[in-house]
This record gives C-alpha cells, structure tokens and sequence, in this order.
C-alpha cells in the first residue's frame, strides 16, 4: 500500500513540475509574442514612415520632371518664336519698302498730272509700276498673314488632335524657322540647308503640333552639332544639314542628316534616355529626344532611329505609318 501510495505521489510531483514547466512555457512564450508584436508594430511604423517617405520623393520627382519638360518646350518655343518673327518680318520689310515706293510713285503722278504738257506715256508708266508695287504689297501681307494664320492653328490644335497635314510643307517651315532663330542670336552662323521632299508624299494624318516640336528638336540638335565641329574643324569645313522625305509602302520617311560631331559609340544607346544629355551643363535638358521619341513612337505608333559616327555625321531616321492607328 505504502509502495502505491508513493508511486501515486511521484506521479502527481512529476505531472506538478511538468505542468508548472508548461505554464513558465507559456509564460516565456506569451512574453516573446509580446516583444515580436510590439517589434513588428515598430517595424510596421518604421516601414510606414519610409512609404510616406518614398510617396514625397515620388511626387518631387515628379514636380520637377514636370518643371524640366516646360523648360524644354519653353526652351523649343524661343527657338520658333524667334523663326516666326524673321518670316513675319521678311514680308513685312517688303511691304514697308513697296509703300515707301508707291507713295513717291503717287507724289510723281500727282506733279505730272499738275503740268501743262503732260507725259501721258510717263503717267502709264508710273501706274503700271504703281500697280504691280500694289500686288507685291498684297504678296507679301499674305506671306506674313499665312505665317500668322498657322501658328495660331498649330497653338489651337490640341496635342492629340490628328488631322491630315502636308508633311513636306510642315518639315520645310520647320526648318526655316529653326534656322531664322539661330541666326537671331549669331547672325554668323552659316549653314548649308539641303532638302529632298518626295513630291508623291501628299497629305497623311497627324498631330502636327507634336510632331512640328520633334521636327523643331532635331533641326536644332543639328545646328548646335555642326556649329561645334565648326569650332574646330578645318576652315574649309561647310557645316551641312539635310533633311529628306519619302514615301515607302505603308509608311512615310524623314531623314535629318547633320555633318557635325556625330555621338560617340559609348553613348549611342543612351541617347533616348530622359535627362541624358551630351551637351554641357546649362545648355540641354536632356529631354529633347526622349520626348521626341515617345512622340513618335507612342502617339503616332512609328519608330525612331539614329544613325552616327563619331566626328562625321549624325543622322536621325522616322518612319510614321501613313494608316491611322486604331482607335
């Protein structure tokens, strides 16, 4: 009995001392759940934090994203607003001196018409140089009308408004207002223009504000590119850009060559980057060509391409197809 009774007591002792273990288990457990929340909690804050963190960085990325890409079409606007006011004022330069002639053509006229003995052959003369003076003047106030007309319209047409435009006519105005606005600031610049327009190109379908800033972007790209390599070059060096069109099957081409640096091997795929730039400091954005690029290739499904060698030429090459994307 004795021997059972103390069987029975050892039990009970071991299952005191393992019950008593399991609680102080518990409790240990109980103890580094507690710490593990209350460390995930502070992580979970710190996580929050650094999210909250990162959101604002985002945005201020983003600010200044937005802030470089108006610089750059403020800084392409400049440049065709200085084109726009030579165009304007080259017929206007005629129209003031045609006026300035006509009115001393009425003053002779009117000193005829007072003598005696007049010269009816001289008067018929002085008409007809009166009247084709007048024609001139009506010309020239056209010209300067036309140029007005179209910049309002490209200013008015919405950025993703398609319409069918000449290509050729819109990439050579391009060109003469990208070249007037550099020689509005140097008047030394000197630069050969070549142009090869397909005459069969007709009329396609596009956003012609959009794709008249990437024209604008690569003539000017072009012009700093030859006025460097002229810093340097030999002095029977011509600096040269040519710009080409041209109807293929299903698309329509244009070329913009230039004679200038060319873009070294390293660098040449890094050229379409946003914020890559190989100009100094101060001079470029680095946003031309990238946004130029998604011109092309995202709001007019067509596809970009360059082609260089370093110290030789540079030549961009786009292809825009002439069906209209589906909606």
């Amino acid at each position: 009995m004795n021997k059972v009774v103390k069987e029975v007591s050892k039990s009970l002792s071991i299952a005191e001392f393992k019950l008593s273990r399991t609680e102080k288990e518990k409790r240990t457990v109980s103890v580094l759940l507690e710490e593990t929340i209350d460390e995930l909690q502070r992580k979970s804050l710190v996580l929050e934090q650094a999210n909250i963190n990162l959101i604002q960085a985002i945005n201020t990325v983003k600010a200044t994203q937005e802030q470089l890409i108006h610089k750059e079409k403020l800084a392409s606007l400049g440049e065709l607003m200085a084109g726009i006011a030579h165009e304007i004022q080259n017929p206007l330069n005629f129209v003031n001196n045609f006026s300035e002639v006509s009115a001393e053509l009425v003053t002779e006229i009117e000193e005829e018409l007072q003598k005696p003995d007049r010269d009816v052959e001289l008067e018929t003369e002085l008409l007809t140089d009166l009247r084709k003076n007048l024609y001139k003047i009506n010309h020239h106030g056209g010209r300067a009308s036309a140029i007005v007309r179209g910049m309002l319209d490209h200013s008015r047409t919405s950025t993703s408004e398609r319409r069918l435009i000449n290509l050729n006519a819109l990439t050579d105005e391009y060109l003469r207002l990208a070249y007037h606005g550099l020689r509005a600031k140097d008047k030394n610049v000197n630069c050969e223009l070549v142009t090869s327009f397909d005459t069969h190109l007709g009329e396609i379908e596009l956003m012609p504000q959009e794709i008249g800033r990437v024209l604008l972007n690569l003539f000017n790209n072009a012009f700093y590119a030859v006025q460097e390599k002229q810093k340097t070059a030999p002095v029977d060096y011509q600096p040269t850009v040519t710009v080409s069109t041209q109807l293929l099957s299903q698309a329509v081409e244009i070329r913009v060559k230039d004679n200038g640096m060319g873009i070294p091997a390293t660098i040449k795929d890094k050229i379409f980057q946003p914020f890559f730039t190989t100009k100094p400091t101060g001079e470029g954005t680095g946003l031309g060509l990238s946004l130029s690029y998604d011109i092309i290739t995202k709001g007019h499904g067509g596809t970009m391409e360059v082609r260089t060698e370093s110290g030789l030429f540079t030549e961009f090459i786009i292809t825009l197809p002439t069906s209209p994307l589906p909606a």
